[in-house]
């Protein structure tokens, strides 16, 4: 459950090291994101050889959140940080590796590239 202003880790090695919240897109009433949704943030420290530049928009999607989610089957689901993925605007990962465990919304979300980048998926 994140919102604006929230700051995410990278999951990722596409060059950013953290992630401000900038806008949930989506409908205007929306004031929470949480796994398997798309954010836009502002990058917050960057590696100088990375893929991004620092202080530039890029769109995300949340793979985990430290508030618990419940789940369908009634169990409950969360992480110890709250971490991101950057990715393109055909929801693809920039990055070629995804670092931690990623939540399965993710993949039922239609980021079917990035579960199949992550180690382990809860």
């Amino acid at each position: 459950m994140l919102q604006i202003g929230s700051r995410l880790k990278l999951a990722d090695n596409s060059g950013a090291k953290e992630l401000q919240v900038l806008s949930i897109p989506g409908s205007w009433k929306k004031k929470y994101a949480y796994v398997g949704d798309i954010v836009s943030a502002v990058v917050k420290g960057a590696s100088p050889t990375g893929n991004v530049t620092d202080g530039s928009i890029v769109r995300a999607v949340i793979v985990r959140t430290k508030k618990e989610q419940r789940r369908k089957d009634g169990s409950y689901i969360r992480f110890d940080d709250n971490a991101a993925v950057i990715i393109n605007k055909n929801k693809e990962p920039i990055g070629t590796r995804v670092l931690g465990p990623v939540a399965r919304e993710v993949k039922d979300a239609g980021f079917r590239k990035v579960v199949s980048l992550a180690k382990e998926v809860w």
